[in-house]
């Protein structure tokens, strides 16, 4: 039975999972399961949309910080969840909070918990050299025996990806232009309250539960973003 004080981690890989929560349920679920019985309070969840590769991760910072200072465990629902990056891996290892992974319950929290994934950490590190390895003599053998390698369009096909980039980023913007239309009056109402600093109005959002643009909890940065966007009268 689980016992003390948890912070959640839970995470997505793409922007369409996070708003549809697609995933976050059953990662949700997985966690009830494992802390189901004992004595244990779950303090704050946290949400991330990102890739499996990033290393930057303000969630999961946030998490790793919340958990550290009021002296909780951080739990996932899944070890490939948090990261298949190895280098945030061993940082969070390294780090003075206990990990605690839904999916592997024989790996216990404190020292041994962390020797066992650092040890983890080095047969991912070998796995993906390896793959390398193998990737690079399959291209050298496809080129001897002829096979053209890469785009045959070449720089037509980059100016293409160019050109789609940048209809991707103009969709992006045009999102959070509308995001901000559809919160001007929220944050109007906060400023006609006296709610008009950076801070105060980030505060207030999370208090109401009013979920940033990538889900779960704001931050001044978006915050001051949000703002930038709103007209200038407002």
């Amino acid at each position: 039975m689980a016992s003390g004080k948890f912070v959640s981690y839970l995470r997505v890989s793409t922007d369409k999972q996070g708003r549809s929560g697609l995933g976050i349920e059953a990662q949700r679920e997985a966690v009830s399961s494992y802390l189901n019985g004992g004595r244990w309070t779950l303090v704050a969840e946290y949400v991330e949309t990102e890739s499996g590769r990033k290393s930057d991760r303000p969630k999961l910072a946030a998490a790793l910080s919340h958990a550290k200072a009021i002296g909780a465990k951080l739990v996932f629902a899944k070890l490939d969840r948090l990261t298949r990056n190895v280098d945030l891996l061993r940082s969070l290892v390294a780090s003075d909070v206990d990990l605690v992974f839904c999916d592997l319950p024989s790996v216990p929290p404190g020292p041994m918990g962390k020797f066992l994934l650092t040890q983890m950490a080095a047969v991912a590190e070998l796995e993906a050299g390896l793959i390398g390895e193998r990737t690079k003599k399959a291209l050298a053998a496809a080129k001897a025996r002829g096979a053209k390698l890469g785009n045959p369009n070449g720089a037509r096909a980059l100016r293409g990806k160019q050109t789609g980039n940048a209809e991707a980023v103009a969709r992006i913007k045009q999102k959070a232009q509308q995001r901000a239309t559809d919160l001007n009056g929220i944050i109007e109402n906060f400023r006609r309250s006296g709610i008009s600093t950076v801070r105060a109005i980030t505060d207030e959002l999370n208090r109401q539960g009013i979920n940033a643009p990538r889900g779960g909890q704001w931050h001044p940065t978006a915050v001051q973003r949000l703002l930038n966007r709103l007209p200038k009268a407002a």
